[in-house]
């Protein structure tokens, strides 16, 4: 290889490597932001969702629509969660596979699986395989708020009233740690209530817990509070993603920075080396040549 390829090779390395050290500062400030978030956000879902259980244990068998199941369910809403970019690793494979390998198996239940894709990553890999989907939302994560989570709530649960799905699921990715994001699989619709014994333990008066009193009655509350806490799991679900999202590509570009150094190392020797045989050489028909001289 000549000096000129090699030189050439190392100031690109060395480009690339900008990039992609510029692109892990942006993901770390970015995963700051959205790591907050979902820190703030989850207290108030765990206790939305302890509320609910107490609420749904003094209520009757299918006191509302949204936790009656259907007899022969014959269609299956899956909401899959990705980035809209790439350069994040694996992060958004693991998400399209977990969504496919659950259409799959809902497929050999008989289910016929439809697709809401937020983000372009999901969108085109739903849209390559040919498979089914209803709508798609792209770059819901670059700037999303509560709303998002309220187009999406209402979308599904008004397909679930009118018997155009049976049942709903949502695919996206937990927020674990900066090294660790977890794909979930969610059921939303029919809505199952968390048991009573998972918010108040099975001793309720021995641990301490109260037992609260509703106002209006039971039902009347199921009424408006189901649709908010499936646009609550939602929402947690589009928070986790988007922190996943900054975190898998800030260790993707933190593992792509530390390959250019170790690629640039391998290409300095190689042109250190090629540069000592060009001189040995020269030297060589130097010598060659006085020799002749002589």
């Amino acid at each position: 290889m000549a000096l000129k390829d090699v030189k050439m090779k190392i100031v690109g390395v060395g480009k690339t490597k900008q990039i992609t050290k510029a692109m892990n500062m942006v993901s770390s400030a970015k995963l700051r932001g959205a790591q907050s978030r979902i820190e703030r956000f989850r207290p108030y879902a765990d206790k939305f969702q302890e509320m609910l259980s107490d609420l749904a244990s003094k209520a009757s068998g299918n006191a509302h629509p949204l936790l009656a199941p259907r007899p022969e369910p014959k269609k299956c809403g899956i909401i899959l969660v990705t980035s809209d970019r790439g350069l994040c690793g694996g992060f958004n494979v693991n998400l399209i596979q977990a969504a496919l390998k659950l259409a799959r198996e809902k497929k050999a239940q008989g289910l016929e699986a439809r697709f809401i894709c937020v983000g372009k990553k999901g969108r085109d890999a739903v849209r390559k395989l040919g498979l089914e989907y209803d709508r798609h939302l792209l770059d819901g994560l670059n700037s999303f708020d509560f709303q998002l989570a309220c187009q999406i709530g209402e979308t599904v649960i008004g397909d679930f009233k009118a018997e155009k799905l049976d049942e709903v699921y949502l695919v996206y990715a937990r927020f674990v740690s900066l090294a660790r994001q977890v794909p979930i699989t969610l059921g939303l619709l029919p809505m199952k209530a968390p048991e009573a014994a998972d918010a108040t333990g099975a001793a309720g008066e021995e641990d301490g817990s109260l037992d609260y009193t509703y106002e209006p009655g039971v039902e009347e509350l199921l009424a408006e509070i189901l649709p908010r806490y499936l646009t609550v799991q939602i929402y947690r679900g589009l928070l986790d993603t988007s922190a996943s999202e900054h975190a898998a590509r800030m260790t993707a570009m933190d593992n792509a920075t530390r390959n250019c150094d170790e690629i640039t190392r391998t290409l300095t020797l190689l042109y250190n080396k090629t540069r000592q045989a060009s001189i040995t050489t020269e030297l060589i028909d130097i010598v060659a040549g006085a020799d002749a001289l002589n």
